[in-house]
């Protein structure tokens, strides 16, 4: 059975501020619109769902993620996610230049947990919150630079 990779779905709290973000890292909105009715109460398995949804792409074009603003029923504000808990972890992105990747996230407010590590002189890369907690990988490949 053939299977193909369509995309990352994402609860957030604000839409337009989330769009900003991963624009400013890159990708780019490729359609924008609002979902309810009995089709998106089967398919999500949520009764009565109202949400404003966005598709942004990476700027290969391998890679979506859809991002959902529930308007009904109420988005339910949780824990940001650890990356130690079992669940879905986190998104993760190549980039060319990751200090320029860290400046355009820091205009959002989001930095890394932690610094920057290098991992076997391959990859400089970390992990950091983006918009409603959003756990995001970005790592630049330093054999492509020699």
């Amino acid at each position: 059975m053939p299977i193909k990779f369509e995309n990352v779905g994402i609860a957030v709290r604000d839409l337009d501020e989330t769009i900003a973000f991963f624009t400013d890292l890159g990708l780019s909105v490729l359609g924008r619109d609002t979902v309810s009715g009995e089709w998106a109460d089967t398919a999500v398995g949520l009764d009565g769902n109202h949400a404003k949804i966005a598709v942004l792409q990476t700027p290969d074009g391998n890679g979506c993620l859809e991002l959902f603003e529930y308007t009904h029923p109420d988005a339910i504000k949780t824990t940001p996610t650890r990356p130690n808990e079992i669940g879905m972890h986190r998104v993760a992105f190549s980039v060319d230049d990751l200090d320029q990747a860290l400046q355009a996230a820091a205009k959002h407010g989001c930095h890394p947990l932690r610094g920057v590590a290098i991992y076997g002189n391959a990859y400089r890369l970390t992990y950091l919150r983006g918009p409603s907690g959003i756990l995001v990988m970005l790592a630049e490949n330093l054999k492509k630079k020699s």
